[in-house]
């Protein structure tokens, strides 16, 4: 019976099964988003900021025909979607494909196979800082929580300058600088606080309340007040319920949960999303900045005062998956040290294990594809990519690393990850730490975790998506100083199946990027020429 109901709901699948079209014309766009601020020149979309939210079925096809009317180029990355099969769309320049030269056309047809909520936004040049950014939501026909209704939250943080400017004050020599002096305000569905619009519930009904974090920098919490909020999807993958009184979001994460409404209409309940960044000096009406509106129950109704907001972190490790899995058995584990130094000339970078990554030449897909048994050599990507790569199928465990005062949100590209343990960096006795159980439970599974200053996280993902894929930190500076590196994942499968379109391939040819050889293009394993990572010195200050 199980067998069949499950051909009746895949055929049910294939027949709703359709193409989403989205048009998009990728433009500048000069505006301050209606706050205090003086405008500047952000990136949107037909003209127009902000995007519009991309809504689809289990099962569609999401197709993305752009134009890069820019004058540099540009990438979408589908955050949180696995792209099985379709490596060469998922949007890392350099890693996956060229970018889409300025003044050209490229579309994306993105399989979504995966339920959940997602978003999409640019990652050349870290396009995301700069307003390029949009919810995506994939509905499941078959889902096991229906509700009266669902409500979108979806936060960003705008600033007055633009990346490039702000990374120079950060890569500033002898810096960082400071770059605060302009500081940014949260955005919520891309409006300002006072357009926030307020939840209309029915006493005893139950709603879905996506959130996304779509931010560059800062956290944030949400929170109903004298209501609970069940837990049931975590970063795209669907968990057990679990019923918390606030969520807290980094950089890159998504929440779905569940609330159900109160059995009368005596009162109404404020809501609260508070952006902040503790491991920042305070900027008044910023860090934190607090936007309030109201669940309404009734026209009129007194609102109910809360005698104090919850403010909590997200606790992984009391999660589980809603598909059981307990935790995987470790093949091979890498030990990954977020750390900070000055190169010999004084400029500050981010990295791994003092790697700070350098783009190749080639783009890293390419080398995998065309280098024969040289793909399964790291130095075949160039030594700046900090290049790891895995056998089909091993159980790779992440040991992230962060000594110094900054977290940061570690997003893995093509790949989900169990989250198995946390403590401190400077626990020598254990007391701090805490790990899932072996068996009778199914950790939580993630693309995005964050890592605490002072704090280790150790995840555990199968390396079972061949293809190149990056795994960085999704602050964008710390992007943009190095936080990057990249995993080939079965090279020798990529060569078998891996079918690039040939727009893809065109898209280089335009630029003037070879598709062919290691990092430098070459096809033995001479790399002079390859991009090569500063000598970092350690700042064990930062």
């Amino acid at each position: 019976m199980r067998a069949f109901c499950a051909l009746l709901c895949l055929v049910a699948l294939v027949a709703h099964a359709k193409h989403v079209v989205q048009n998009w014309d990728i433009t500048y766009v000069t505006t301050n988003r209606g706050l205090n601020q003086t405008p500047k020149r952000g990136i949107g979309v037909n003209g127009k900021l902000p995007l519009p939210v991309v809504e689809a079925v289990l099962g569609d096809t999401l197709v993305l025909n752009v134009r890069n009317s820019l004058d540099t180029p540009t990438s979408l990355h589908s955050h949180g979607i696995l792209q099985r099969g379709t490596n060469y769309y998922d949007g890392v320049a350099m890693t996956t494909d060229c970018s889409i030269a300025p003044g050209t056309n490229f579309t994306y047809y993105i399989k979504l196979d995966q339920a959940g909520t997602y978003w999409i936004h640019g990652h050349t040049h870290e396009h995301n800082f700069d307003g390029l950014r949009t919810p995506l939501v994939i509905h499941d026909p078959q889902d096991p929580n229906p509700v009266e209704r669902e409500f979108l939250f979806a936060a960003e943080d705008w600033w007055p300058i633009t990346f490039q400017e702000s990374l120079a004050i950060i890569m500033q020599q002898h810096g960082p600088g400071y770059p605060y002096t302009n500081p940014p305000y949260t955005l919520i569905n891309g409006f300002k606080d006072s357009m926030v619009e307020p939840l209309h519930f029915e006493p005893g009904k139950t709603y879905k309340l996506r959130l996304v974090s779509m931010m560059s920098l800062p956290l944030w919490e949400f929170v109903i007040d004298d209501h609970e909020l069940l837990i049931v999807e975590v970063d795209g993958v669907a968990t057990k319920p679990k019923a918390v009184s606030v969520v807290r979001l980094a950089p890159g994460q998504r929440v779905s949960v569940l609330v159900t409404a109160k059995p009368s209409r005596n009162l109404n309940y404020q809501y609260h999303m508070t952006t902040f960044a503790d491991y920042l000096p305070p900027i008044q009406g910023v860090y934190p900045q607090q936007i309030n509106s109201t669940a309404i129950y009734a026209t009129g109704a007194p609102v109910f005062v809360p005698q104090a907001i919850p403010s909590e972190p997200f606790d992984e490790l009391s999660i589980e998956a809603l598909e059981y899995m307990p935790a995987m058995t470790t093949d091979r584990s890498l030990f990954f040290n977020a750390t900070y130094g000055f190169s010999s000339d004084d400029v500050p970078y981010e990295s791994f294990n003092l790697v700070a990554y350098e783009s190749p030449k080639v783009p890293s897909m390419f080398s995998a594809l065309t280098t024969g048994d040289m793909s399964l050599n790291s130095i075949t990507y160039g030594p700046a990519t900090n290049a790891q790569v895995l056998k089909y199928g091993e159980v790779v465990e992440m040991v992230y690393w962060s000594a110094t005062r900054v977290p940061h949100p570690q997003h893995l590209h093509g790949h989900s990850f169990q989250v198995i343990e946390k403590g401190r960096t400077d626990d020598a006795l254990g007391q701090f730490r805490r790990r899932v159980p072996s068996k009778g439970f199914s950790p939580m599974m993630r693309d995005t975790v964050m890592v605490y200053s002072g704090e280790y996280v150790i995840v555990r993902f199968k390396a079972d998506n061949p293809g190149a894929w990056v795994m960085h930190c999704h602050f964008d500076w710390h992007l943009g100083q190095g936080l990057n590196m990249l995993f080939i994942s079965a090279p020798r499968l990529m060569q078998e199946k891996l079918m690039v379109p040939q727009s893809v391939v065109d898209q280089c040819k335009r630029q003037g990027i070879k598709v062919s050889g290691n990092v430098v293009g070459h096809d033995t394993y001479n790399i002079d020429g390859a991009p090569k990572p500063p000598g970092l010195i350690i700042n064990r200050f930062y």
